[in-house]
């Protein structure tokens, strides 16, 4: 079998230039002396020193932040986009560099990199273009039309706690963070230790705009050190990762009734009907699975393709995948990076060596790449996967991918919604109107037809978000900034009062009251 291909890249340094790192390592919300150091997935060579956080920090970042949320609260929200609208600019000057720190924490490949890129700029631009129309006061219909004059208005929760995951730092980061700000919130800020750098990056260059300093902090450090200070202040929680640790945080925030929201795991189908079209559909399936070396909670890693095009497309699937470029070059033609932990690789590694023993086979990929750094694994292809495999039901988290064959729709359909999740569907077809009456089918949030995952995800203008066990809530839409405020209804009656007017007794009053309900539905009124 051949393995992919590998440019000659050789084994890349991080290549950050040490005063940035310095610059960046100082916004860290930590006083105390304790420091911990990051690696660079691609070798395995020190990346960064940083300052670890403690509760006491948090509770200072608190202190100061809820300080910051109230003079920002004050602010018209015309003023509150200002940051943002100069942010897009900035970001395409300066993407290069964010490019870099990206890659140099995560060990993606760079065209994977830019995705972040792409999704801080054009979701913040997309917010602060729209923040001022969503939190605008809405006049809303009142009891009795003319004389109950009722407003909707939008007040921001306070200071928001916001946990983003490892696998896309800079875009799961920012991307949320800025509605919450644009919305009149502060951020405590947790990002995962290891790739904390691209979320300092653009803190740091939100303050150079304008941006209050102590309006988004960062803490970092062991959820069982800073998680239950980080939970127990916070007057909204946002969280990005795991079904379980999703889970433990409502746990947390349930006593004391405060809203949150969570994007959590997936296991995620891909349908090809059986009139796709093959080469399309094989190159947009490489994209779908392999993204980010599979580290993508929107990932497919269950692919259904109907029987009468199976062998064609297993064949052209199969050799786009050993024909991947695998390295941890800065050049955009690599095609998959590094894994970005120690343990992603080991639990990648173990679960389809436990799938092979009980009698899985392997396609392309199926193991390690130390060659390549300590942290790559080969873009797998499996089949014979059954039903009662770890692989099957349980999310992988890295670049595997299991193919099934079926025959009949209604059948594939339940198979695909045969999860506890429920993130991301895929469907293929030459005929669009019957991919559509597919998606409508599939119990997941979001369902691209002939797209993996970024169709919906970047159409910023609609919520997403998971059924079942794959979160609580949405980004992205009017939902994705207006889950950061509370609502507040205010009503004013005029020339007459909710009751019987002078001597007019209750009972008339109940009667008139009565007919005015027939005559509004006959009126289509309400």
């Amino acid at each position: 079998m051949a393995s992919p291909t590998v440019p000659d890249t050789g084994k890349a340094e991080h290549g950050l230039p040490e005063n940035l790192i310095k610059r960046l390592v100082s916004l860290v919300t930590a006083d105390g002396p304790e420091t911990t150091t990051i690696p660079t997935p691609f070798t395995g060579e020190p990346l960064a020193t940083l300052r670890v956080s403690k509760a006491e920090d948090v509770h200072a970042a608190y202190e100061r932040a809820r300080k910051a949320q109230r003079a920002w609260a004050a602010l018209p929200v015309r003023e509150r986009v200002k940051p943002f609208l100069k942010l897009a600019d900035a970001l395409v000057e300066q993407r290069a560099e964010i490019l870099d720190v990206i890659q140099a924490e995560t060990g993606k490949a760079r065209r994977h990199a830019l995705e972040e890129f792409l999704d801080v700029a054009l979701c913040s631009l997309y917010y602060a273009r729209r923040a001022e129309k969503l939190l605008k006061p809405r006049r809303r219909q009142g009891m009795i039309a003319g004389a109950t004059r009722v407003q909707e208005l939008r007040h921001p929760k306070g200071v928001v706690a916001l946990i983003a995951p490892w696998n896309y730092p800079f875009a799961l980061g920012a991307s949320d963070i800025a509605p919450a700000l644009m919305a009149g919130n502060a951020v405590i800020h947790k990002p995962d230790t290891q790739t904390c750098l691209s979320s300092l990056w653009v803190l740091d260059l939100l303050i150079s705009l304008g941006l209050p300093r102590d309006l988004w902090q960062i803490v970092v450090g062991e959820p069982a050190e800073i998680g239950d200070p980080l939970i127990e202040s916070a007057d909204y929680v946002s969280f990005t990762g795991s079904t379980r640790g999703g889970k433990a945080i409502a746990e947390k925030v349930a006593p004391r009734l405060v809203g949150y929201s969570l994007e959590l795991g997936g296991k995620n189908p891909m349908i090809v009907l059986d009139d796709a079209d093959i080469e399309r559909t094989a190159r947009g399936a490489v994209r779908a699975c392999f993204t980010n070396a599979g580290q993508l909670c929107i990932a497919i890693e269950r692919l259904y393709v109907h029987e009468d095009v199976h062998d064609r497309f297993v064949e052209r699937f199969v050799q786009l995948v050993k024909e991947m470029k695998l390295g941890a070059g800065r050049d955009f033609d690599v095609q998959m990076g590094s894994l970005t932990y120690a343990r992603q690789l080991e639990a990648v590694s173990t679960q389809v060596e436990q799938a092979v023993k009980e009698g899985v086979t392997v396609l392309a990929g199926g193991k390690a790449r130390p060659d390549l750094g300590p942290l790559f694994y080969e873009p797998t292809v499996l089949t014979d996967v059954t039903t009662d495999m770890d692989l099957c039901a349980n999310e992988t988290f890295g670049p595997v991918v299991s193919i099934y064959k079926y025959r009949d729709l209604d059948e594939v359909i339940d198979r695909a919604n045969d999860t506890p999740y429920g993130l991301n569907a895929s469907v293929w077809t030459r005929n669009v109107a019957r991919g559509r009456q597919v998606a409508a089918r599939i119990q997941a949030g979001s369902v691209n037809i002939n797209d993996g995952f970024g169709a919906t995800y970047a159409s910023y203008d609609v919520p997403m978000g998971g059924f079942k066990q794959s979160g609580v809530g949405r980004r992205h839409g009017a939902e994705g900034l207006l889950k950061f405020t509370e609502t507040q209804a205010v009503a004013s009656q005029h020339f007459m009062d909710l009751e019987p007017p002078g001597s007019v007794s209750y009972e008339k009053f109940a009667e008139a009251m009565a007919t005015g309900i027939k005559v509004m539905k006959r009126l289509r009124i309400k």
